[in-house]
């Protein structure tokens, strides 16, 4: 297989070449044509991903070194050095051929190659550029990520480039991205058959998997922008794809606005970073190798870091941009699926673990036991899960449960565990994706109703969405041995040690939402396959088109969190290469910061067990065994107020809407007509008036006497002298001759007396 590494833009090249084949031909090669071209193309895509991924640990296995290394962090990081010598020399330096790694005995890192340039200015080399002991495994030195650019545009002198960059964590996202979107492609050609705008709905796919593979693989933050609002867009067209209802368009005008806000932030905090940066330069590692060393303006960093996260808060759900996620459930089950739980919502995330230098060092990420983003993350795992609480609609419920974990994501990602908030972020895909589309299952057999109400007892009716629904449940509550549990092991684990410092308030946060996430899941689940069948349709079991993805991603929310198993599991420990391989390979060691990573804590691993089983078993007895305080909000006014309180979304969507947006809407819209009617008609109306009385003016006194008694006056001599003329004209000769005669006498007499 060739190298694709640095041929890594095929990839999104196919599935761009996908849409435009669908939208252009779909309609006219039939609807199994139309979802045959999408699943042909991102099947490829995936093979390709996969192709990378391989190729990738080989690097990682087999480190470069010498003048290929330094020829790998020149195109890395945009270098020019004057003498190429001393790149090879100082990446010769860097490592051995052994693979060890390049450190002092001391541990303290040494001068890296990328830093070259940053030197050339007078800033010293960062050291989140070397690998060290700590970092990682510590099984290999600092391995450049594979950056291939071409100029895109210049301007004022400045040359703009675009590129891929892939290391680990682009690969993961590659494989994450394409496997649900595979899934996503096949269980659409059931769900949505006979749909009016299938050509439409599957053009829209391909096109988001280009955006989104284009914007994991960009090298620069301007080419992230780029990705960032084309899944934007994207999003907009499948939210509101069943356009007639107005509350399908209303949740796609609104996830598009909501978007538009946090995007602000993010555009200007492109902008910062490009200009603090020193070079004039959106590329990704020149950034973060700016930001983590000792010549970084921390107040521009702050700034900046504070406005990406405006991005991330709306994109990625964070409170309190996070009121558009749940609404955009109103589009086609698949789409949640695919965009609002696995891979467009953790755009975000994406963009805080790519740019972790700027937020690392901005916002003292390890150096305190409390910063904003980390605040923001765990204060979202409360707020989504509670909501989770009162829905009776079953995709809701997933999508509170999707804000909750996304606030996990950035939680882990703001006490310094980027490990672990990336990995949750891969196992959650799958089991959250797993979810989505069994209560689309459960739908499609219930008559296409998602109110809970509705259902119960499906479990032996539709057996396999049960199986695979339960086994994605206890993943996401993080039962052990499944994938959930690994992943939120180590969230935990990085807030009770943290850099420096344990987050306390954020560990907390984490152990109470480890409850909250297995009871509310736990009641979805009761109230959707236990008890008697409340619906009016008569369910089945799915087709097999439906239920194998399922199974599939069934399969993997059982299976992945092993990929990341840790080195002493309750003092079981495996050989090296058998654990914590999710960290080995995805982890960047190239321009990034060297991070502590917390072990394996039994106590936690013990407490948010026990914490998840404690919901699965208040949820039992409550539904189960009608156990509890049944009809509180009917007997206590506080219970009947806070049950309000949720059910109204803590009233956010009545402040944006009427306190934000009305309040905005209505003085602009008295504003505008007071301006319309003093401003606009006066400026009208006088110019009117001006051209009445000048027209007036010019007709009276110009055209009337000047223009037509000029006329007038000229017919009048005209005609005086004709009457003359007319009196001398007689017919006589000798009346002629004689006035010939006296005319004679005159010019003669002239001629005599002047000349």
């Amino acid at each position: 297989m060739p190298e694709l590494l640095d041929k890594v833009w095929i990839v999104p090249a196919i599935m761009a070449l996908s849409f435009l084949i669908i939208l252009f031909f779909g309609k006219r090669a039939g609807t199994r044509a139309t979802a045959g071209i999408g699943i042909a193309a991102v099947s490829l895509c995936l093979l390709f991903s996969v192709v990378v991924a391989g190729q990738w640990i080989n690097r990682v296995n087999n480190p470069p070194t010498g003048e290929k290394l330094a020829q790998d962090i020149v195109k890395a990081n945009g270098l020019t050095p004057q003498n190429a010598e001393d790149v090879e020399a100082e990446a010769n330096a860097a490592t051995h051929d052994s693979g060890e790694t390049a450190a002092t005995a001391s541990g303290t890192p040494t001068v890296t190659p990328i830093a070259l340039e940053l030197a050339s200015t007078g800033a010293e080399s960062a050291a989140g550029a070397t690998a060290s002991e700590e970092h990682g495994s510590g099984e290999h030195g600092s391995v450049p990520p594979v950056v291939r650019t071409v100029t895109w545009f210049q301007m004022g002198g400045i040359s703009f480039e675009a590129g891929t960059l892939v290391d680990g964590l682009t690969a993961m996202m590659l494989i994450t991205v394409c496997i649900i979107s595979l899934l996503v492609h096949i269980y659409s050609t059931e769900y949505l058959r006979g749909d009016i705008r299938y050509t439409h709905y599957y053009a829209f796919l391909s096109l988001f998997t280009a955006s989104m593979l284009f914007y994991v693989m960009s090298s620069n933050t301007l080419q992230m922008l780029v990705g960032w609002e084309l899944v934007g867009v994207c999003s907009f067209g499948l939210i509101g794809h069943w356009w007639e209802e107005k509350k399908n368009s209303d949740a796609a005008l609104k996830a598009f606005l909501t978007n538009r806000v946090g995007d602000m932030g993010l555009i200007i905090g492109v902008a910062i970073t490009f200009f603090a940066a020193g070079a004039n330069s959106f590329n990704v590692l020149h950034i973060n190798e700016y930001a983590l060393s000792g010549a970084a303006n921390t107040t521009l960093l702050l700034v900046g870091g504070l406005c990406l996260f405006g991005g991330v808060t709306s994109k990625s759900g964070q409170f309190p941009l996070h009121t558009w996620l749940p609404d955009a459930m109103a589009g086609p089950t698949p789409v949640s699926a695919l965009i609002h739980a696995a891979t467009m919502v953790v755009a975000g995330v994406y963009l805080i673990a790519r740019l972790y230098g700027v937020f690392f060092a901005g916002l003292g990420i390890g150096s305190s036991s409390l910063h904003y983003v980390a605040f923001i993350g765990g204060f979202t795992t409360i707020i989504g899960g509670l909501l989770a609480f009162v829905q009776t609609d079953l995709k809701k419920v997933l999508a509170y449960s999707t804000i909750s974990q996304l606030g996990y994501m950035v939680m882990a990602l703001g006490v310094g565990a980027w490990t672990a908030g990336v990995f949750h972020l891969f196992t959650h895909a799958f089991f959250k994706a797993c979810l989505f589309l069994g209560a689309g299952s459960v739908s499609h057999a219930c008559h296409h109703t998602f109110d809970m109400r509705e259902m119960g007892g499906l479990r032996k009716k539709m057996p396999i969405t049960h199986a695979t629904f339960l086994a994605a449940t206890l993943a996401l509550a993080g039962i052990f041995p499944l994938a959930g549990f690994w992943s939120k092991d180590e969230i935990l684990a990085g807030a009770s040690s943290g850099q420096e410092s344990a987050y306390t308030l954020m560990l907390v946060f984490g152990l109470i939402t480890a409850f909250m996430t297995a009871a509310y899941m736990g009641r979805a689940y009761w109230m959707t396959f236990w008890g008697n069948y409340r619906g009016h349709a008569k369910p089945h079991e799915s087709p097999k088109v439906i239920t194998v993805p399922l199974i599939i991603l069934a399969a993997c929310a059982v299976f992945l969190g092993f990929t990341n198993f840790p080195t002493n599991f309750f003092g079981l420990k495996l050989p090296g290469g058998f654990t914590t391989r999710f960290e080995h390979y995805v982890e960047p060691t190239f321009a990034f910061p060297p991070l502590q990573h917390a072990e394996f804590t039994p106590w936690l691993a013990i407490a948010s067990t026990v914490l998840a089983a404690a919901g699965f078993f208040l949820v039992y007895q409550y539904y189960a065994k009608n156990r509890g305080p049944h009809g509180l909000t009917g007997r206590s006014g506080l219970a009947r107020a806070g049950y309000g309180f949720l059910e109204n979304k803590y009233y956010l969507d009545t402040i944006y809407t009427d306190g934000i947006a009305g309040a905005t809407k209505g003085p602009l819209a008295r504003a505008s007509n007071w301006v319309n009617q003093n401003v606009l008609d006066g400026v009208v109306n006088g110019v009117g008036t001006v051209a009445r009385v000048s027209a007036g003016f010019v007709y009276k006194d110009i055209d009337q006497l000047v223009v037509d008694g000029a006329v007038n006056g000229s017919g009048s001599v005209s005609e005086g002298a004709g009457q003359f003329l007319r009196r001398i004209q007689t017919g006589k000769v000798q009346q002629y001759a004689s006035i010939l005669f006296a005319g004679a006498v005159v010019l003669a007499g002239v001629f005599v007396f002047v000349i």
